[in-house]
């Protein structure tokens, strides 16, 4: 061992340790108890970034954790590498995805193993690889032979800088999830999963998921977004066409005062034949997305100029077409009731259409303290008439869920082949499972006008029993691949199936499922769905594939930017920016370095390429080692918190690794034994009721409340403590050799490489840190640790001197009789005997 700390030389060496003995290597055969803790995996876009890092060491650190608790732990990772990003790369780098795919792996894996986690490297899992997206070709045919997907021309949400259609999920807040460009409708043929089949299962499920973060709990139930109503029939004045309308409180259809329908409702075709108004209005708002009208067309309609009756006063209700109807809820058609919908009281204001009341607070509460007065008898004939609509099949219970089928197929090339062909008659025919895996072409050519890349016609045509057909262009949504990629990494080189069920069986369900937030109703949603699905194919046997899921915060860093002469946003690097202050007392101003030109500071904001506030983790740890990144990572915030990144925070870090590997060179421990019962004087005493406490509090900090930060926190406390009571005179190395050694345990899931090199300072060149189990309280009973002895002189008690269970009686007689005050009553005096009960009392009976 170096006297200096030099992580860039001792981390390399540790990490090769590692990788040459497989230490992280797992099987099902052990007879531990089984730990599958799992990452979410990354998307290799060229470096890891600090998201990456703090989701991947709070993995590790758990992983090594149970693993110090004797359990038989996987933590794996993989590739999610088909995509958009990796798509539009290429065509910006003349060169193929699949190429740029695999040099950025190449990068972000040896970055991974710069940073020491405990994967298993065997069951590495790249999606864009053959022998993995064969098997989910293979699922698509089977979910399709079990009519689980099924391809229809329908509104779909469609991005324009993308090029691309996009599932609900992924459009946030009337924007694409990935581009932020705006969302437009477009009718187009559409592969879907009916996912809405297992929409109760997916809601009532959530009441299993204990070990959930609430808030993701809850997001996905507002998705689900489960609606208990009934559907109406209302007629369509002078036509036999029946407008059905969904409702969630049919108590207040005498209330009506008009009906309103999304602009995408199949009866408009009756109504545009001859109103020419509609039809302008139709198109002057086409392809507006729903999404978007909230925000800033929300009560924008037209009537069309059609009447509705009314099922019992059979009064005629005006029919207006309403942009905040949502086209792909219920119906797409609404009662509207200005007296009590918000929604509908703005619309009617617009539009000057009859409302019974003013829609505020104060008269909402005023109506209802009205409504609490009636009699009975009105709520009863409301009551008898919603019966009497029943009877007569006008009205009908109806459960409607906001989630709505997965659009699956995406109009891109790097993505997995749907394995669908079609004849000349334009008919489905699905590829044989003996052809697959589909392989998509490496030769590919740009279309005119289109970033989109199209593999070859050659490749498009096919035969399939003699008959010619045509591929299916469409690939799967990246999401396919990363909702059962999980499952694969018990079997990742099982050829007989997709899944190999018993191996499935032991590792399955996740014991720890760790990511961002962000995924709460795009991936956790999909993620749950297809774990059902291989439920019911016999692949798993658990109803949920994660039994725990912790969510990370973000890491924040500072943000700068400059205009430039289109006004738009420069974003510039930290690194680049001068700071300097404007007068005492007043704000900082920052310059760029270069020109002295001055900047704007946005803040501390995510780190991210585009913002240009990103550190590589490469950069810290060529500088501090990958020890500091993580232990700065875990200590600064709490996991589910956001990090703000601070320099200072990380040199603090350093340091303190610097000091443990210091003192702990200094001791020369290696040859201090540490006997079973080893002898305390009070300070040794105390010296392990804090060493006890703070193994207690770290393991329940990791173990139940996923505190790494203030794990951390106790254990840099302790060793301080340890560091100012080294000095004293009466502290034995032995102590201070029990304390280091418990440390260095603890420290270890965090900063895995100078614990391991620490370790074999302490306990020699054979000792292996990498095997040894967790600390434990140790057992502290003053009764064993010191007895007191009762000196007698004559049967009468003259002193009483603790001694240690283990000293013999005859150097427990020596020392009582060389004791002062003993010694004067025994001088010039015969000891006619001694009377001796073991941990009790010495009698010098005298003559």
């Amino acid at each position: 061992m170096n006297q200096k700390y030099n992580p860039k030389k001792i981390e390399p060496i540790v990490q090769e340790y590692w990788k040459k003995n497989k230490s992280f290597s797992v099987s099902e055969e052990s007879k531990k108890k089984k730990y599958f803790c799992v990452p979410m995996l990354p998307y290799p876009s060229g470096n890891l970034h600090m998201g990456h890092v703090r989701n991947y060491t709070i993995s590790d650190v758990i992983s090594r954790y149970q693993r110090m608790l004797g359990k038989n732990v996987l933590q794996p990772i993989g590739w999610d590498a088909f995509g958009l990003p990796a798509e539009e790369a290429a065509i910006k780098n003349k060169i193929s995805p699949s190429q740029w795919t695999h040099i950025n792996i190449k990068i972000m894996k040896k970055q991974l193993e710069s940073l020491g986690f405990s994967y298993d490297w065997e069951r590495e899992i790249t999606t864009c690889q053959p022998h993995y997206y064969k098997w989910e070709q293979w699922f698509f045919i089977k979910l399709y032979e079990k009519k689980l997907v099924y391809k229809k021309t329908s509104l779909v949400n469609w991005c324009p800088h993308d090029k691309t259609v996009l599932a609900n999920e992924q459009v946030q807040h009337g924007k694409c999830w990935r581009c932020n460009e705006i969302v437009i409708l477009k009718k187009m043929p559409q592969w879907f999963m009916k996912i809405t089949n297992y929409a109760e299962e997916l809601l009532y499920s959530l009441k299993k998921l204990k070990k959930w973060p609430k808030k993701v709990l809850q997001m996905q139930k507002n998705w689900i977004g489960k609606s208990n109503g009934v559907i109406i029939k209302f007629k369509i004045a002078y036509s036999k066409e029946v407008l059905k309308i969904y409702t969630t409180k049919p108590e207040t259809i005498m209330d009506i005062t008009f009906c309103a329908i999304s602009m995408y409702h199949p009866i408009i075709s009756l109504i545009c034949k001859n109103n020419k108004e509609v039809n302008m209005f139709l198109t002057k708002h086409k392809n507006i997305n729903t999404l978007k009208s909230y925000q800033n067309q929300k009560y924008i309609g037209i009537n069309t100029n059609q009447l509705i009756i009314h099922p019992i006063t059979l009064q005629k209700i005006p029919l207006w077409i309403a942009l905040y109807v949502k086209h792909d809820y219920a119906t797409g058609a609404i009662m509207a009731v200005p007296k009590y919908d918000k929604n509908d009281f703005m619309f009617a204001s617009l539009y000057k259409l009859p409302i019974k009341k003013i829609f505020s607070k104060e008269n909402k509460k005023d109506e209802q303290k009205k409504s609490s007065d009636k009699n009975l008898n009105s709520k009863k004939k409301i009551n008898d008439l919603i019966k009497k609509l029943n009877q007569e099949k006008i009205l009908k219970k109806h459960t409607v869920y906001k989630l709505k089928d997965w659009s699956i197929s995406r109009q891109r090339y790097w993505g997995t082949p749907i394995p669908i062909t079609y004849n000349i008659k334009g008919e489905i025919i699905t590829v044989p499972i003996k052809n697959l895996p589909i392989i998509l072409p490496e030769n590919f050519s740009l279309k005119k006008n289109d970033k989109k890349l199209s593999p070859k016609a050659k490749w498009l045509s096919t035969k399939i029993n003699g008959e010619k057909v045509t591929r299916e262009t469409d690939t799967f949504d990246t999401f396919i691949e990363s909702s059962w990629y999980y499952a694969r990494y018990t079997c990742p080189n099982f050829q007989n199936g997709m899944i190999n069920p018993l191996k499935a069986k032991y590792w399955l369900p996740i014991d720890l499922y760790i990511g961002g937030i962000e995924h709460a109703v795009m991936h956790l949603i999909y993620f749950r769905f297809y774990h059902k699905l291989l439920r019911d194919f016999g692949f798993v046997s658990s109803d949920e594939p994660v039994k725990k899921l912790i969510c990370q915060g973000m890491v924040l860093s500072d943000a700068f930017y400059i205009y430039d002469q289109n006004q738009k946003k420069i974003w510039v690097k930290p690194s680049e920016i001068k700071i300097k202050k404007i007068e005492k007392n007043k704000k900082q101003g920052y310059y760029l370095k270069s020109n002295k030109k001055e900047v704007i500071y946005a803040g501390k904001i995510k780190m991210s390429k585009s913002k240009n506030n990103g550190i590589d983790p490469s950069t810290i740890i060529n500088k501090y080692g990958a020890d500091t990144l993580r232990l700065f990572l875990m200590f600064t915030a709490p996991i589910e918190s956001e990090l703000e990144w601070s320099d200072k925070s990380i040199v603090g870090m350093y340091r303190f690794l610097k000091k443990l590997w210091n003192f702990t060179y200094s001791l020369n421990l290696y040859k201090i034994h540490i006997p079973s019962d080893i002898y305390e004087n009070k300070e040794h005493k105390d010296i392990l009721i804090l060493l006890n406490h703070t193994i207690s509090v770290v393991t329940d900090d990791i173990q139940r409340r996923n505190a790494l930060n203030t794990a951390i926190a106790h254990i840099i406390k302790f060793f301080n403590a340890i560091t100012k009571i080294m000095n004293k005179a009466n502290i034995y190395k032995e102590i201070i050799k029990i304390s280091l050694d418990n440390i260095i345990k603890m420290l270890y899931p965090f900063t895995p490489h100078i614990c391991f090199i620490l370790w074999k300072e302490i306990y020699g060149k054979n000792a292996n840190i990498d095997e040894e189990s967790w600390p434990i309280i140790h057992k502290i009973k003053e009764n064993i640790i010191f007895f007191p002895i009762i000196i007698q002189i004559n049967g009468k008690k003259r002193k009483i001197i603790k001694m240690l269970k283990s000293t013999a009686k005859k150097e427990c007689i020596n020392i009582a009789s060389k004791n002062k005050k003993i010694k004067k009553y025994l001088k010039n005096k015969k000891i006619k005997k001694i009377i001796y009960i073991a941990n009790k009392l010495i009698n010098f009976v005298l003559s």
